[in-house]
């Protein structure tokens, strides 16, 4: 187990690519990271771990990114979530940041674009 004192980010996406790109951008300056590419699995490590940020993406199969984003919202208050997207509209950013995501991403994006928000929100 890593020690308490790392940042700990929660990335999900169904995308493993995904995954597997943004972890070591993201261990490289200092954060723990775990990934999933199973919206349920997530939710079931959320439900025992507490992580400073989740990074999920939007349309997933059942649960959503919105389910997942719910999901924290109600039972992990203090864990700030970003929504990654490829499926960026005017309507999808609105109930995001109306379900209390702290930022809307569309992808494609910059890694660095993502570290740089993770870093800013976890300071």
């Amino acid at each position: 187990m890593e020690p308490r004192a790392k940042k700990r980010v929660l990335i999900l996406d169904d995308e493993p690519i995904v995954c597997e790109r943004l972890r070591p951008a993201l261990e490289k300056v200092g954060l723990y990271v775990e990934t999933f590419v199973d919206s349920q699995r997530a939710i079931d490590r959320l439900s025992e771990e507490r992580f400073d940020i989740l990074v999920t993406d939007l349309k997933m199969g059942k649960p959503t990114g919105l389910d997942v984003l719910h999901y924290v919202q109600e039972h992990a208050p203090t864990t700030k979530v970003i929504i990654i997207t490829g499926f960026a509209t005017v309507e999808t950013a609105r109930a995001a940041m109306k379900g209390g995501a702290v930022d809307f991403i569309a992808k494609p994006f910059k890694i660095s674009q993502l570290r740089d928000l993770i870093l800013t929100l976890v300071k």
